[in-house]
């Protein structure tokens, strides 16, 4: 059921529309430049089903601007975390606008879901998650920056008398074989005037030249290496003040009372306020904020909260795990007359703990409300139209009142895409406390991020195989028991027989030529908030099935890599990529000794990634990981370099996660604070890691998040190969050390 904050969203979004199209081609008219779009109804599905509407409401839309010195600016739908969705977005825009790569800019769009609604959700709200970023601008971006070159084209040849067929552009200057010539500031203004085409033809592959291009670089590389690029954490305004929270120590307890004499005494410390989600210490600065808060005495109702420990609570899910599912995910054949038939059944359970998102820049986010009675938030706004809409309910105005400054963010791994505004919403809280007398940071710190909740979920997968007297896999089951991110949120009508798609992901779906499988879900009702965590699903998912097969081919004598295509399609991606990884790590070679190889190979959002990891074994029997090959199909990839950037990311990101990261709970408090005790990967224990990229004429799908869910079974099927040791037990260090 979705949220009855949610149910208005729609209604509301629709008010900000008309208005934030006035607002950005009335300010470019007004400043001499031109704003570039096409037709709504090539932008969405969804507006297709509202086509008179939308004509009504929004004939075009702007995705980028060009003013009168020539620059081209970039209005993106995507939020800009880390992973490079600005730099591709600005690639198919200059790919297609012919602009000088050094005139780009990218910012954040937000406030006009028919612009900007992700196609791949179905274009009815704005969000940035799934990997979805290229795929969702694929088409309308080129467009855009083709019917912004056919407009500046037109204004040329109509302000110099000749046909728009002989005139030329290349790298943002429009020509024509008289010898005229211009930048695009020279034409912007009158373009601005100009129709602008619907439709509009693109580049073939063969002409490209950003596109694909292997030499092209960041163009924001710079300012993120000088420290020049400004983040959320770097918003300064005239009079701003600042705050922390201090939030239940039990997730569901609530405030009972609290006594802030003290906190008021401190230097620095203007106030101590009461707000839905616990109470907020407003000071001059930072310090001063963290002061008060140490001074604060608070009481809280913990009747309601959450109390058992990850220990109960894995305990719960392994009674669970050995009944039967509550949920039917997939059944294909009859395992149960597979099993009975099999000449050997393989039976192993894996847990996976809570893991945070612990991105480099804690959530924060900056409110103040104008005397005209709009209100601006900064902030790494994920899902921007659940919080212009949650931000305007708070302050008792319209969306269309509520401004984003959609900031540039630390990382996010999912962390910003709540449903519930999360920081966002504290800040107009505590804003709104204070009488809104001055703008409002508030800025958690890493301890507030570690223990603020919203984790990956907690699983257990109970795995059951057969193989017949030839090692052939002939039956298999996963019993996957955890909590739903779905349920209960504006997602929830995705739930379907009772089956959150993001539980199960990465196992429903198993490339492999199995007759017999049953694919079986419990959801579990526990009070710590849950979220999707960089690559969702298939974090747990992959892990299970991919190190399961390992032991499965052990079991039936066989070699790994060739156990695994023997159930794959010969040209299908997964054989592929898999064949292309064991070419380029050469499999087929014996390693040097004391070196140990694992495989594996999943798809997760449209892309398929093998990796093969390599590990050494120290004197005190130790592992390093030391080299991982992978091989990706992510359809046509926009900008190569960022494609192994992230895939290399990902690799650390996941590495990290399942040799040492886990979320505890003790009597249902959180046990971890900060690095000391959470620990991500450390920079002496990242790997060596060779990425090689399928080449595809296919659209691009999604490279984010598709690096992680490969590298935990690969290096826990090369940890069997160093220790005859397995690995069920998340994290690794946990496992080797019992």
């Amino acid at each position: 059921m979705i949220p009855k904050q949610m149910q208005s969203l729609h209604l509301s979004v629709e008010k900000v529309q008309a208005s934030r199209r006035q607002f950005i081609l009335g300010v470019l008219a007004a400043g001499g430049g031109a704003a570039f779009g096409y037709h709504i109804l090539a932008a969405s599905p969804a507006a297709a089903e509202t086509a008179d509407k939308a004509k009504e409401a929004l004939a075009f839309t702007p995705y980028l601007t060009i003013d009168g010195n020539g620059k081209v600016t970039v209005l993106s739908s995507q939020f800009e975390m880390g992973q490079g969705s600005y730099n591709g977005i600005a690639t198919l825009v200059a790919e297609e606008l012919d602009a000088d790569w050094s005139t780009i800019e990218v910012l954040g769009a937000a406030g006009n879901v028919a612009a900007y609604g992700n196609i791949a959700f179905g274009g009815k709200f704005q969000g940035t998650g799934g990997s979805t970023s290229m795929f969702t601008s694929w088409e309308r971006y080129r467009k855009a920056g083709a019917a912004a070159r056919a407009t500046l084209v037109a204004a040329a040849a109509s302000e110099w008398g000749v046909q728009s067929s002989e005139i030329a552009v290349e790298n943002g200057v429009v020509s024509h074989p008289s010898g005229k010539s211009g930048g695009f500031g020279a034409f912007a203004a009158k373009a601005a005037s100009m129709p602008i085409p619907a439709d509009v033809t693109l580049k073939q592959p063969s002409d490209w030249k950003l596109i694909g291009n292997e030499k092209l670089k960041r163009f924001d590389s710079a300012r993120k290496s000088n420290g020049t690029e400004q983040y959320t954490i770097d918003v300064k305004l005239p009079g701003m003040l600042t705050a922390v929270m201090i939030h239940p120590p039990l997730f569901g307890a609530t405030l009972k009372s609290f006594d802030a004499t003290a906190a008021k005494a401190i230097k620095g410390v203007v106030d101590v306020v009461e707000t839905p989600r616990g109470v907020a210490v407003v000071a001059e600065h930072m310090w001063a904020a963290i002061s008060g808060r140490d001074a604060v005495s608070v009481e809280w109702d913990e009747s309601t909260a959450e109390k058992r420990s990850t220990l109960e609570l894995m305990s719960l899910y392994k009674d669970i795990a050995g009944k039967a599912p509550a949920a039917i995910a997939r059944k294909d054949g009859d395992a149960d007359a597979g099993f009975a038939s099999a000449a050997k059944v393989l039976e192993a359970t894996f847990e996976f703990p809570y893991l945070s998102h612990a991105a480099m820049e804690p959530l924060n986010a900056v409110a103040r409300k104008n005397d005209d009675g709009t209100l601006e938030i900064w902030g790494g706004h994920q899902f921007p139209d659940v919080y212009q809409m949650l931000a305007g309910q708070i302050a008792g105005i319209t969306p269309d009142k509520v401004q984003l400054h959609v900031m540039k963010t630390g990382g996010s791994f999912g962390r910003r895409a709540v449903f519930d505004g999360d920081v966002v919403v504290e800040a107009v809280h505590v804003a709104k406390a204070i009488g809104y007398k001055a703008p409002v940071k508030v800025q958690w710190t890493r301890e507030d991020d570690i223990r603020g909740g919203r984790y990956r979920p907690s699983y257990v997968h109970r795995m059951k195989a057969g193989i017949d007297g030839e090692g052939k896999l002939i039956a298999w089951s996963d019993h996957v028991v955890g909590q739903s991110i779905m349920g209960k949120t504006m997602f929830d009508g995705m739930i379907k027989n009772g089956v959150d798609p993001t539980s199960v992901e990465g196992a429903n779906n198993l490339p492999y030529a199995i007759p017999n499988q049953t694919v079986g879900l419990t959801t579990t009702e526990v009070g710590v908030p849950v979220l999707w965590w960089r690559s969702v699903g298939s974090t747990h998912t992959a892990f299970a099935a991919e190190a399961f097969l390992d032991e499965i081919a052990e079991a039936a004598g066989q070699d790994p890599v060739e156990y695994r295509l023997s159930m794959l399609e010969p040209q299908s991606r997964h054989a592929v990529v898999l064949k292309m990884a064991a070419e380029k790590a050469e499999w087929a070679k014996p390693l040097a000794a004391g070196r140990f190889r694992g495989v594996s190979v999943a798809e997760s959002f449209g892309t398929v990634v093998a990796q093969i990891a390599e590990v050494s074994v120290n004197s005190s029997g130790g592992i390093k990981v030391e080299r991982v090959v992978a091989a990706v199909d992510c359809g046509l990839a926009v900008n190569p370099d960022q494609v192994r950037a992230q895939v290399e990311g990902g690799v650390g990101f996941g590495l990290g996660a399942i040799l040492a990261e886990e979320i505890t709970l003790s009597k249902g408090m959180v046990d971890q604070g900060n690095f000391d005790v959470y620990t991500p990967l450390r920079i002496d224990a990242m790997p060596v890691v060779e990425v090689h990229i399928l080449p595809s004429a296919n659209p691009p799908s999604g490279i984010g998040e598709p690096g992680v869910p490969p590298i935990g079974p690969a290096v826990a099927n090369a940890v069997y190969k160093a220790l005859g040791k397995r690995i069920y037990v998340m994290p690794f260090a946990k496992s080797l050390s019992a």
